[in-house]
Protein backbone atom coordinates (compact mmCIF):
# COMPACT_ATOMS: atom_id res chain seq x y z
CA UNK A 1 0.00 0.00 0.00
CA UNK A 2 1.43 3.35 -1.04
CA UNK A 3 1.96 6.35 1.17
CA UNK A 4 -1.02 8.23 -0.31
CA UNK A 5 -3.29 5.19 0.14
CA UNK A 6 -2.35 4.97 3.83
CA UNK A 7 -3.25 8.66 4.23
CA UNK A 8 -6.64 8.07 2.58
CA UNK A 9 -7.38 5.13 4.90
CA UNK A 10 -6.42 7.16 7.97
CA UNK A 11 -8.54 10.06 6.79
CA UNK A 12 -11.47 7.74 6.15
CA UNK A 13 -11.17 6.20 9.62
CA UNK A 14 -10.99 9.68 11.13
CA UNK A 15 -14.22 10.65 9.35
CA UNK A 16 -15.93 7.49 10.62
CA UNK A 17 -14.80 8.26 14.18
CA UNK A 18 -16.00 11.86 13.94
CA UNK A 19 -19.36 10.67 12.56
CA UNK A 20 -19.75 8.20 15.45
CA UNK A 21 -18.94 10.96 17.95
CA UNK A 22 -21.57 13.21 16.37
CA UNK A 23 -24.18 10.44 16.62
CA UNK A 24 -23.25 9.85 20.28
CA UNK A 25 -23.58 13.57 21.03
CA UNK A 26 -27.00 13.72 19.34
CA UNK A 27 -28.20 10.71 21.34
CA UNK A 28 -26.97 12.22 24.59
CA UNK A 29 -28.53 15.60 23.83
CA UNK A 30 -31.86 14.00 22.91
CA UNK A 31 -31.88 12.03 26.17
CA UNK A 32 -31.08 15.16 28.16
CA UNK A 33 -33.81 17.08 26.35
CA UNK A 34 -36.36 14.49 27.49
CA UNK A 35 -35.67 15.18 31.17
CA UNK A 36 -34.60 18.82 31.18
CA UNK A 37 -37.24 21.43 30.45
CA UNK A 38 -36.51 24.17 27.95
CA UNK A 39 -35.66 27.31 29.98
CA UNK A 40 -37.08 29.50 27.21
CA UNK A 41 -40.48 27.80 27.29
CA UNK A 42 -42.91 29.87 29.37
CA UNK A 43 -44.28 27.99 32.35
CA UNK A 44 -48.05 27.61 32.30
CA UNK A 45 -49.70 27.72 35.70
CA UNK A 46 -52.62 25.31 35.56
CA UNK A 47 -55.54 25.36 37.99
CA UNK A 48 -56.10 22.56 40.46
CA UNK A 49 -59.21 20.95 41.86
CA UNK A 50 -62.22 19.30 40.18
CA UNK A 51 -62.92 20.21 36.56
CA UNK A 52 -65.91 22.11 35.20
CA UNK A 53 -66.93 23.08 31.64
CA UNK A 54 -64.37 25.54 30.30
CA UNK A 55 -61.90 24.68 33.09
CA UNK A 56 -60.65 21.30 31.94
CA UNK A 57 -56.86 21.42 31.65
CA UNK A 58 -54.71 20.03 34.41
CA UNK A 59 -51.10 18.97 34.90
CA UNK A 60 -50.37 15.52 33.49
CA UNK A 61 -48.48 13.01 35.58
CA UNK A 62 -47.94 9.27 35.26
CA UNK A 63 -46.90 8.32 38.78
CA UNK A 64 -50.09 8.94 40.75
CA UNK A 65 -53.54 10.47 40.55
CA UNK A 66 -54.01 14.12 41.46
CA UNK A 67 -55.78 14.06 44.85
CA UNK A 68 -57.47 17.40 44.12
CA UNK A 69 -58.96 16.26 40.82
CA UNK A 70 -61.66 13.97 42.18
CA UNK A 71 -63.89 14.13 45.25
CA UNK A 72 -62.33 12.14 48.08
CA UNK A 73 -65.44 11.44 50.15
CA UNK A 74 -67.41 9.46 47.59
CA UNK A 75 -67.67 5.67 47.83
CA UNK A 76 -65.76 3.89 45.07
CA UNK A 77 -67.45 1.28 42.92
CA UNK A 78 -64.08 -0.48 42.63
CA UNK A 79 -61.14 0.56 44.85
CA UNK A 80 -58.23 1.75 42.72
CA UNK A 81 -54.58 2.40 43.65
CA UNK A 82 -53.57 6.06 44.07
CA UNK A 83 -50.08 5.33 42.73
CA UNK A 84 -50.05 3.89 39.22
CA UNK A 85 -48.22 0.57 38.72
CA UNK A 86 -45.36 0.91 36.24
CA UNK A 87 -47.15 -1.48 33.87
CA UNK A 88 -50.67 -2.83 33.63
CA UNK A 89 -51.95 -5.01 36.44
CA UNK A 90 -55.09 -7.15 36.21
CA UNK A 91 -57.31 -7.79 39.23
CA UNK A 92 -60.62 -9.68 39.41
CA UNK A 93 -63.32 -8.28 41.67
CA UNK A 94 -66.95 -9.16 42.33
CA UNK A 95 -68.94 -5.94 42.68
CA UNK A 96 -72.61 -5.53 43.59
CA UNK A 97 -74.66 -4.32 40.59
CA UNK A 98 -71.65 -4.69 38.29
CA UNK A 99 -70.93 -8.41 38.53
CA UNK A 100 -67.48 -9.81 37.80
CA UNK A 101 -65.17 -6.87 37.13
CA UNK A 102 -61.65 -7.05 35.70
CA UNK A 103 -59.75 -3.98 36.92
CA UNK A 104 -56.99 -2.96 34.49
CA UNK A 105 -54.72 -0.44 36.20
CA UNK A 106 -51.29 1.10 35.64
CA UNK A 107 -49.13 2.42 32.84
CA UNK A 108 -49.46 0.79 29.40
CA UNK A 109 -46.14 -0.70 28.34
CA UNK A 110 -44.81 -2.87 25.51
CA UNK A 111 -46.09 -6.43 25.88
CA UNK A 112 -49.15 -5.49 27.96
CA UNK A 113 -51.58 -6.36 25.16
CA UNK A 114 -50.21 -9.91 25.07
CA UNK A 115 -50.35 -10.10 28.87
CA UNK A 116 -53.98 -8.90 28.81
CA UNK A 117 -54.85 -11.51 26.19
CA UNK A 118 -53.28 -14.27 28.30
CA UNK A 119 -54.99 -13.14 31.51
CA UNK A 120 -58.39 -12.87 29.82
CA UNK A 121 -58.02 -16.33 28.26
CA UNK A 122 -57.01 -17.90 31.57
CA UNK A 123 -59.96 -16.47 33.54
CA UNK A 124 -62.39 -19.13 34.72
CA UNK A 125 -65.32 -16.95 33.67
CA UNK A 126 -65.48 -14.04 31.26
CA UNK A 127 -65.79 -10.71 33.12
CA UNK A 128 -68.95 -8.66 32.91
CA UNK A 129 -66.98 -5.42 32.76
CA UNK A 130 -63.46 -4.12 32.12
CA UNK A 131 -62.78 -1.25 34.56
CA UNK A 132 -59.90 1.07 33.66
CA UNK A 133 -57.54 3.15 35.79
CA UNK A 134 -54.48 4.25 33.83
CA UNK A 135 -52.41 7.35 33.01
CA UNK A 136 -51.80 5.96 29.53
CA UNK A 137 -48.64 4.81 27.79
CA UNK A 138 -48.00 3.01 24.51
CA UNK A 139 -50.70 3.83 21.94
CA UNK A 140 -50.09 0.68 19.89
CA UNK A 141 -50.63 -1.54 22.94
CA UNK A 142 -53.81 0.37 23.90
CA UNK A 143 -55.25 -0.17 20.41
CA UNK A 144 -54.56 -3.90 20.57
CA UNK A 145 -56.16 -4.22 24.01
CA UNK A 146 -59.20 -2.29 22.80
CA UNK A 147 -59.47 -4.59 19.78
CA UNK A 148 -59.39 -7.64 22.06
CA UNK A 149 -62.12 -6.20 24.29
CA UNK A 150 -64.35 -5.61 21.26
CA UNK A 151 -63.66 -9.09 19.86
CA UNK A 152 -64.73 -10.61 23.20
CA UNK A 153 -67.94 -8.54 23.21
CA UNK A 154 -67.08 -6.95 26.56
CA UNK A 155 -68.05 -3.58 28.00
CA UNK A 156 -65.56 -1.08 29.41
CA UNK A 157 -65.82 1.53 32.14
CA UNK A 158 -64.17 4.39 33.98
CA UNK A 159 -65.82 4.26 37.39
CA UNK A 160 -65.96 6.63 40.34
CA UNK A 161 -62.49 7.59 41.57
CA UNK A 162 -60.73 6.20 38.47
CA UNK A 163 -58.90 8.03 35.69
CA UNK A 164 -58.29 7.03 32.08
CA UNK A 165 -55.87 9.38 30.35
CA UNK A 166 -53.59 9.74 27.31
CA UNK A 167 -53.69 6.37 25.47
CA UNK A 168 -56.11 4.77 27.95
CA UNK A 169 -59.28 6.17 26.28
CA UNK A 170 -58.42 4.01 23.25
CA UNK A 171 -58.87 0.96 25.48
CA UNK A 172 -62.15 2.42 26.71
CA UNK A 173 -63.22 2.81 23.07
CA UNK A 174 -63.02 -0.97 22.62
CA UNK A 175 -65.99 -1.68 24.87
CA UNK A 176 -69.29 -2.64 23.27
CA UNK A 177 -70.84 -0.43 25.94
CA UNK A 178 -68.68 2.33 27.41
CA UNK A 179 -69.66 3.43 30.90
CA UNK A 180 -68.16 6.60 32.39
CA UNK A 181 -68.81 8.00 35.84
CA UNK A 182 -68.86 11.78 36.22
CA UNK A 183 -66.82 11.11 39.37
CA UNK A 184 -64.04 9.69 37.19
CA UNK A 185 -61.81 11.31 34.55
CA UNK A 186 -61.37 10.59 30.84
CA UNK A 187 -58.52 12.80 29.60
CA UNK A 188 -56.59 13.33 26.38
CA UNK A 189 -53.43 15.05 25.15
CA UNK A 190 -50.82 14.89 22.40
CA UNK A 191 -49.00 11.59 22.44
CA UNK A 192 -45.96 10.05 20.84
CA UNK A 193 -45.95 7.26 18.30
CA UNK A 194 -43.06 4.79 18.30
CA UNK A 195 -40.47 5.64 15.66
CA UNK A 196 -36.76 4.94 15.03
CA UNK A 197 -34.37 7.50 16.42
CA UNK A 198 -32.14 9.67 14.23
CA UNK A 199 -34.32 9.31 11.13
CA UNK A 200 -34.76 12.24 8.74
CA UNK A 201 -37.47 14.73 9.70
CA UNK A 202 -39.57 13.92 6.65
CA UNK A 203 -39.74 10.25 7.65
CA UNK A 204 -40.47 11.13 11.29
CA UNK A 205 -43.41 13.28 10.20
CA UNK A 206 -44.61 10.49 7.91
CA UNK A 207 -44.43 8.01 10.81
CA UNK A 208 -46.41 10.31 13.11
CA UNK A 209 -49.07 10.92 10.47
CA UNK A 210 -49.34 7.18 9.84
CA UNK A 211 -49.84 6.57 13.56
CA UNK A 212 -52.51 9.24 13.77
CA UNK A 213 -54.26 7.80 10.72
CA UNK A 214 -54.30 4.32 12.25
CA UNK A 215 -55.68 5.71 15.51
CA UNK A 216 -58.40 7.63 13.69
CA UNK A 217 -59.39 4.54 11.69
CA UNK A 218 -59.51 2.53 14.92
CA UNK A 219 -61.90 5.06 16.48
CA UNK A 220 -64.14 4.96 13.40
CA UNK A 221 -64.17 1.14 13.48
CA UNK A 222 -65.18 1.27 17.16
CA UNK A 223 -68.07 3.65 16.47
CA UNK A 224 -66.35 6.65 18.07
CA UNK A 225 -66.52 10.09 16.46
CA UNK A 226 -62.92 10.72 15.28
CA UNK A 227 -63.34 14.36 16.35
CA UNK A 228 -62.30 12.96 19.74
CA UNK A 229 -58.72 13.35 18.51
CA UNK A 230 -59.11 17.14 18.36
CA UNK A 231 -58.98 17.25 22.16
CA UNK A 232 -55.68 15.38 22.11
CA UNK A 233 -54.11 17.29 19.22
CA UNK A 234 -54.89 20.64 20.86
CA UNK A 235 -53.47 19.75 24.29
CA UNK A 236 -49.69 19.79 25.03
CA UNK A 237 -48.20 16.49 26.28
CA UNK A 238 -47.46 17.93 29.75
CA UNK A 239 -51.15 18.75 30.23
CA UNK A 240 -54.34 16.70 30.19
CA UNK A 241 -57.74 17.77 28.88
CA UNK A 242 -60.56 16.17 30.87
CA UNK A 243 -63.78 15.59 28.96
CA UNK A 244 -67.07 16.83 30.41
CA UNK A 245 -70.40 15.04 30.00
CA UNK A 246 -71.41 16.69 26.72
CA UNK A 247 -68.04 15.82 25.15
CA UNK A 248 -68.17 12.26 26.42
CA UNK A 249 -71.57 11.64 24.86
CA UNK A 250 -71.21 13.68 21.64
CA UNK A 251 -68.03 11.82 20.66
CA UNK A 252 -69.62 8.51 21.78
CA UNK A 253 -66.57 7.60 23.85
CA UNK A 254 -69.25 7.07 26.52
CA UNK A 255 -72.51 5.30 25.80
CA UNK A 256 -73.71 5.49 29.41
CA UNK A 257 -73.05 8.17 32.02
CA UNK A 258 -73.11 7.47 35.75
CA UNK A 259 -73.63 10.37 38.15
Amino acid sequence: MGFLSRIDVRRGLRYVLVFQLVIACVLILSDVAEVVSNPFTPRVELPTGPISPGDQRRQYRTDRTDPTLLPQDLPLDVPVPQNFPTRLEFTEKNVDDLGRVLLVSGQIEIGDAERFETFLTDMSEQPDLIALHSPGGKVSEALMIGDRIREAGLSSAVLSGAVCMSACPYILAGGVERIVSLQGIVGLHQHYYDQPRLIPVVFAVESIQKGQGETMQYLIDMGIDPSLMLYSLNTPPDQIYALVEEELTSTRIATQILE
